[in-house]
């Protein structure tokens, strides 16, 4: 467990923030720029003394006014720019780190890291010889080596293109899979959350807003995030059947089913699939005559307002799972939607995101 609690004040913005984290997977730190996402990660890297205190899975690395130096600090950050050393060939600059770590308290290989980054056919070449996504998957390999308690990345794909982006996406995702190192990650890409984070932390004005598990966090209307055209839920799923007539897969999550394009992967294995609430539609009805294949019983909990007069927001629940749907105020009113009420949930197939 993590617990960071902190009060800062710069030139121009102030920092508020007492957050409990798990001490294992991926928590994000999400928000708008300039929300104190950053600035946050670096009091828990020590890189800026603010006053607070802050413990990693029973180790107090500031407490009580005192506060444990950053080179004395078992972590590991990871900054927008690769900063690899110019001179040294790829190998040479993740050599660096792992060769200063006892060998007694390593817990990464080299073969480690470089199978789970996919750096094998890199390791002789000089880091100018790299694109940008190979930068970064060094940067992150050579971190990895430095065995860390704590892996910190702060927005380690905004400096990258498109293509780099969906180069690097795999690779942080098996690590994701893979690592049992917890790992404190700072986007503002709901995509990047979605695929990546366990635990959520809703970061506005310098406050943490929310702090929660991501499905649970995601699906509350009364946050901010609600109002984002992105709005979403994400389910952790296990693909249970394979259509392999129309290259389909059908994942099961706590309550219920959807059918999804087919992601590749096997029967049992993992598939998360993210569900944007404008994807959404309601129904007091079964319509089996419909192309929409995806229709969940479910029950409305929770109304509110969008960010126009004429959208609502609506929550409703499948067995245990929470959805979202953008809907018109007009469609509410219709459909007499309230807490309680049931109705189907339908999503096109197409729509989901996996």
């Amino acid at each position: 467990m993590i617990h960071a609690r902190f009060q800062t004040r710069l030139s121009d913005f102030s920092l508020d923030v007492d957050v409990t984290l798990p001490g294992q997977g991926i928590t994000a730190l999400f928000g708008h720029s300039g929300s104190g996402k950053t600035t946050l990660l670096r009091c828990i890297a020590g890189l800026h003394h603010a006053k607070g205190e802050l413990r990693v899975n029973g180790d107090a690395w500031q407490y009580d006014g005192r506060y444990l130096p950053v080179h004395r600090r078992p972590l590991a950050y990871v900054f927008q720019e690769a900063s690899l050393f110019s001179h040294l060939s790829v190998r040479r600059n993740l050599e660096y780190g792992f060769k200063r770590v006892p060998e007694s308290e390593r817990k990464v290989a080299i073969d480690e890291a470089v199978n789970w980054l996919g750096l094998a056919s890199l390791l002789a070449r000089q880091p100018d010889k790299l694109s940008g996504g190979e930068r970064q998957r060094v940067a992150i390999a050579r971190a990895l080596l430095t065995s860390p308690k704590l892996l910190l990345m702060d927005e380690p794909l905004s400096a990258l293109d498109h293509h780099s982006r969906g180069e690097i996406m795999p690779y942080l995702e098996q690590l994701h899979d893979t690592l049992s190192i917890p790992m404190i990650y700072v986007t503002h890409s709901p995509d990047e959350v979605a695929r990546l984070a366990d635990h959520l932390v809703i970061m506005e004005n310098g406050r943490a807003l929310a702090n929660g598990p991501l499905t649970e966090t995601l699906a509350r209307l009364d946050l901010p995030i609600r109002q984002d055209e992105d709005a979403s839920v994400v389910l952790k799923s296990t693909i249970a059947e394979i259509d392999r007539n129309w290259h389909l897969a059908r994942a099961e999550f706590p309550g219920g089913s959807l059918w999804a394009r087919d992601p590749g992967r096997q029967i049992g294995q993992k598939l998360r699939v993210r569900i944007l609430a404008r994807d959404v539609s309601l129904a007091l009805e079964h319509h089996p005559d419909s192309s929409i294949l995806n229709a969940l019983p479910a029950v409305v909990t929770e109304l509110a307002d969008g960010n126009h007069p004429a959208v609502q927001l609506v929550r409703v629940e499948v067995g245990e799972t929470p959805l979202l749907a953008r809907l018109t105020a007009r469609s509410v009113a219709g459909l007499g939607l309230r807490p309680g009420k049931r109705v189907w949930a339908q999503i096109k197939s197409v729509a989901v995101i996996d």
